[in-house]
């Protein structure tokens, strides 16, 4: 089972009901919206105007199901650990949360007109890589692999929404 659940302000109920559907296609596994929420305002970092992602992380922790379940944290905040500018997301390797960030994926954000379709892609992308990271994935090789490395939405809008064939058999217990 896979539950998601916002964390901040910004995330539209739509949103988090499409993105659980594509979560039920890819991993094969139910995925229901929770009605609680995080507030994220705890993890502000007012230098740096962004929110740090593993404090985020740590206090979803505390909102987790036991294992085999998975807690997705879906936010629209400014993400960051200090060693990168910021991240589109964090997982704990082989736990049992992630959280992935909107912000940094709407075109809107790169000066171009909105694309709804674009985002929803992107979103799925990025939820479905930090879920991986959740079964002790690390990053792929192979660029069309979801699970290969993005430090750049392009790189996001290269790669595929679905695991490579060595991916999918650690996913699904292969």
């Amino acid at each position: 089972m896979i539950e998601l659940v916002t964390v901040g302000e910004g995330v539209e109920p739509d949103r988090l009901g499409e993105l659980a559907e594509e979560l039920e296609r890819i991993f094969r596994v139910p995925c229901r919206m929770r009605q609680d929420a995080l507030d994220a305002k705890f993890a502000h970092n007012p230098l740096r105007g962004q929110y740090h992602s593993t404090a985020i992380l740590e206090r979803l922790q505390s909102l987790a199901p036991s294992k085999p379940s998975r807690l997705l944290g879906i936010t629209a905040v400014d993400l960051f650990v200090p060693i990168f500018t910021f991240v589109f997301g964090e997982a704990q390797l082989a736990g049992n949360c992630a959280l992935a960030s909107l912000h940094r994926l709407s075109e809107e954000r790169y000066g171009l007109p909105a694309d709804e379709g674009k985002l929803r892609e992107r979103l799925t992308k990025e939820a479905a890589h930090e879920l991986g990271h959740t079964f002790g994935l690390r990053h792929c090789d192979d660029w069309r692999c979801v699970m290969a490395s993005s430090h750049s939405v392009e790189l996001v809008d290269v790669k595929s929404a679905e695991f490579c064939e060595d991916c999918a058999g650690v996913v699904r217990g292969r």
